[in-house]
């Protein structure tokens, strides 16, 4: 073989060795950039997938900061959220990794860098233009600067002030509009510092990253766009509910704040079962979405008075209805007065006529009327006396109303009863103002708010809502109302809410037909109704030992109902 010949094969091979390591080289950077697009694209997946998971508001604008800054590599990074008003820029987060400097959020430390208004004045007419993030708000443009102390299309003043006070040197910067599905601007994001992720060294933020943060910012602020509508409808339905709550209080001049109070102690018990660390609640432990749960039920509570005809709710007197009836048996009494004034007149000509009256028959005719009209009287002030619901009706005090419902007066020749059936049977009521047919008519409003609650589209998390709502009436001892209710297990927060119904009843300082109650005289009748199973014992004694009932006196009662008496347990 000549030389020139194994030259050329030489040559030859040398060359294929050079191609097949091109080729290699190639390869390997086609896998690395290959793979570099599968981390972005995984990156991103994840990324959407945390963003929307979070319902937490705070915790998804520092989820926002948190990936822009891995995304980029960026040093630090500011989330600012358009205002209700829509004319300055609000701190949401602000991060600093070489400086350590976490606000905002949910990270315990507030933002006190004041708000960046987007006018001028406040005038729409002269936009502030030379702030960086007001810029980007009013324009929705991006802005990508190399370095921040060499750039003179922004004012950096506050920047480079704020680099003074805590010892930093900024230098490149990205600045994206967060823009929701309506392409309106709701947010800016500004990154700070990019870091060459083998040197650290700062560099420029490259055009791969504005791509790549403008991706992340609008999923971001679909995000919060969709977190921010929830977070909305949920104060809007629990605002509506509310107000409901408050119009049927108001219904009643004398319930004005029964419901608010309700919620008030439920709640105050329900945390104390949650803190308790002994005893029969101690692995009892209410979710936020629970605690919702049950506040809301408590607000609807007594949303089926609704349907309850407005004079029984207010029913001050036993004998009150649409008017109150009381006045017709004063006017009776009158005209029974009247009748044996009469009477005694048409005697008196009868023994004149007659020529036979002497003085003693006239004084004793006299004597006779005015026995009969005192006695009227007083048979007008026991029932009067009985028409209040301030004492409870002894037998005594019933027989006397039947001896005065019997008695008759004569009127136009025909004989009426002092009293109606309908007016003894009312006033014949032993304790409060309800007679049974109304009484049943106002527990009908437990099985109505059940009815009306369990017809609405209810979210998953309120699901227990009209369970809760409507049995704060039934008892630990299967009784109570309403009677469909029972056979369900008497679930932990209507028991509690059945405590806080029951004593901001017993406590009440607005009722029209008690007296306000003494916090001794109350914590007495709880003890009894939790003797006679009617409430939840283990839930009585944390309202005692954890002396929940002084907390809520100290509140909402009148300074001479608190005597501080503690019942024993």
């Amino acid at each position: 073989m000549a030389d020139s010949d194994f030259l050329t094969e030489g040559n030859v091979f040398s060359k294929d060795r050079r191609l097949d390591k091109l080729l290699q080289t190639v390869v390997k950077e086609v896998k690395s950039f290959a793979e570099d697009q599968i981390r972005q694209i995984k990156s991103s997946a994840e990324i959407g997938l945390a963003l929307s998971v979070k319902t937490d508001i705070n915790a998804l604008f520092e989820k926002i900061v948190d990936q822009a800054r891995t995304l980029s590599n960026a040093d630090g990074g500011t989330l600012y959220t358009l205002n209700a008003e829509g004319d300055h820029l609000c701190f949401c987060i602000l991060q600093n990794a070489s400086m350590g400097i976490r606000m905002g959020g949910n990270s315990g430390f507030e933002i006190t860098l004041p708000d960046v208004p987007l006018y001028f004045d406040g005038d729409p007419s002269n936009p502030n233009y030379s702030n960086v993030a007001s810029h980007v708000a009013i324009t929705g443009e991006i802005v990508n600067i190399h370095d921040v102390y060499d750039y003179e299309g922004f004012d950096f003043s506050g920047t480079r002030n704020y680099d003074k006070t805590i010892g930093y040197q900024s230098k490149s910067m990205l600045v994206i509009p967060l823009k929701n599905h309506e392409d309106r601007i709701i947010g800016v994001l500004q990154l700070l510092n990019a870091q060459d992720p083998e040197t650290g060294k700062v560099v420029p933020f490259s055009h791969e990253y504005e791509d790549l943060i403008l991706s992340l910012a609008s999923q971001a602020a679909v995000a919060l766009t969709n977190t921010q509508l929830i977070k909305e409808l949920r104060e809007l339905f629990i605002a509506f509910i509310e107000s409901i709550a408050t119009a049927i209080d108001k219904k009643s001049p004398f319930t004005g704040d029964h419901i608010r109070r309700v919620v008030d102690l439920s709640m105050l018990i329900a945390r104390r079962i949650d803190d308790a660390d002994e005893g029969p609640f101690k692995n009892v432990h209410f979710t936020d979405d629970e605690l919702e749960e049950f506040r809301l039920a408590a607000w609807m509570h007594d949303v089926g008075k609704i349907t309850t005809p407005e004079h029984l709710v207010n029913k001050a007197t036993k004998l009150e209805g649409i008017s109150d009836r009381f006045e017709l048996i004063e006017t009776r009494f009158h005209l029974i007065g009247k009748t044996i004034e009469n009477a005694a007149l048409h005697q008196r000509l009868a023994l004149l006529e007659n020529g036979g009256a002497s003085n003693d028959d006239l004084q004793r005719l006299n004597e006779k009327v005015m026995a009969e009209l005192k006695l009227l009287d007083d048979d007008l002030a026991f029932i009067k006396a009985c028409n209040t619901p301030s004492e409870f009706m002894s037998d005594e005090m019933l027989e006397r109303l039947r001896e005065i419902s019997n008695k008759r007066y004569l009127f136009y020749g025909k004989k009426y009863p002092y009293l109606k059936q309908e007016e003894l049977v009312n006033l014949s009521i032993r304790k409060g103002t309800l007679n049974a047919e109304e009484r049943k008519v106002i527990e009908g409003h437990a099985m109505m708010t059940y009815e009306i609650l369990r017809r609405l589209p209810l979210p998953r998390h309120l699901k227990n809502l009209p369970l809760y709502a409507a049995g704060h009436h039934l008892k630990v001892n299967g009784e109570g109302y309403p009677e469909e209710l029972r056979m369900a297990d008497l679930p932990l927060q209507s028991r509690i809410m059945a405590v806080a119904d029951v004593f901001e009843a017993l406590t009440a300082k607005d009722r029209p037909y008690k007296k306000a109650m003494s916090l001794s005289q109350a914590l007495d009748i709880l003890g009894r109704m939790k003797d006679d199973g009617h409430i939840d014992p283990d839930i009585y004694t944390l309202f005692i030992q954890s002396r929940i009932f002084q907390e809520y006196a100290v509140k909402e009662l009148a300074v001479e109902q608190i005597d501080y008496s503690l019942p024993k347990i």
